[in-house]
């Protein structure tokens, strides 16, 4: 049996805190589920997302700032403050981080200063950048490129959701994809083409838990266990089986992810 990954979750956030991280992990394993990773939105919680990733051994964990959340003082987004905590044996990526212009929580220009924070750890380390990307698809390709100056750097585009336009510049510059329950939502059209053209070899799962629900689940709180049903989905528009779904993204992951000991 192929174990799936949730690549990109937030077992830190309160949604989960009434039944327990323990019930959720055990419910992602037994939908076959093998391996988790918790994500950062904000540096200063970092303590809690690395204390989840100690406690239970099939979840990793990540280190970096939301671009919603740039304005933590700054002597938090620093490079080498990153680079810091990226050296806990469980943190193997940086972000999530990006440009997010839909609702412009955080200035733009303060946005691009932090996102290059992040990209210079990137640099630094060899580890993975996980990127958040909502109407800034220019900026954000941009801003990565301009700031790796053709440096090696392996890019994830998480919860991948933006133009196809950006996916062909994307796929032309080598990214990787991690695809979530949007892309089961009927209405997702244009996702599901760029789904059917992402290569397998370029390609992730996630559920972003708590938020964005597959159907049958849609409306209600997310969980790691429902990635389950975004790989059917993935394996329906790539005319291929779930298993196979498994066996690739999970591969994936831990070829992007290498830090990650199985």
């Amino acid at each position: 049996m192929n174990l799936l990954v949730d690549s990109h979750c937030h077992l830190d956030f309160p949604d989960f805190a009434e039944e327990g991280l323990a019930a959720i992990i055990a419910r992602a394993v037994a939908a076959g589920v093998g391996y988790m990773q918790t994500i950062s939105t904000y540096i200063s919680k970092f303590d809690t997302i690395k204390s989840i990733a100690e406690t239970y051994p099939n979840v990793f964990c990540s280190v970096g700032v939301h671009p919603h959340h740039s304005n933590e003082p700054a002597e938090q987004t620093t490079t080498q403050n990153i680079i810091g905590l990226s050296k806990h044996p469980k943190c193997i990526g940086i972000g999530e981080c990006g440009l997010d212009y839909y609702y412009d929580y955080s200035p733009r220009e303060k946005q691009k200063d932090v996102f290059r924070q992040h990209i210079h750890a990137c640099l630094e380390t060899g580890l993975p950048l996980i990127v958040h990307s909502r109407d800034a698809e220019d900026d954000t390709i941009n801003v990565i490129e301009e700031t790796r100056a053709g440096a090696p750097l392996k890019t994830l585009l998480h919860c991948f959701s933006s133009s196809h336009a950006m996916a062909v510049r994307a796929l032309e510059l080598g990214y990787y994809f991690s695809f979530s329950g949007i892309v089961t939502f009927p209405k997702s059209t244009e996702l599901q083409q760029t789904a059917r053209e992402v290569p397998l070899d370029r390609m992730l799962v996630e559920t972003d838990a708590p938020f964005l629900a597959p159907p049958p689940y849609r409306g209600k709180r997310n969980e790691p266990a429902y990635v389950t049903h975004v790989a059917a989905k993935l394996a329906e528009l790539k005319n291929t089986t779930p298993e196979e779904i498994a066996r690739a993204t999970t591969a994936n992951f831990f070829r992007i992810f290498d830090k990650a000991k199985r």
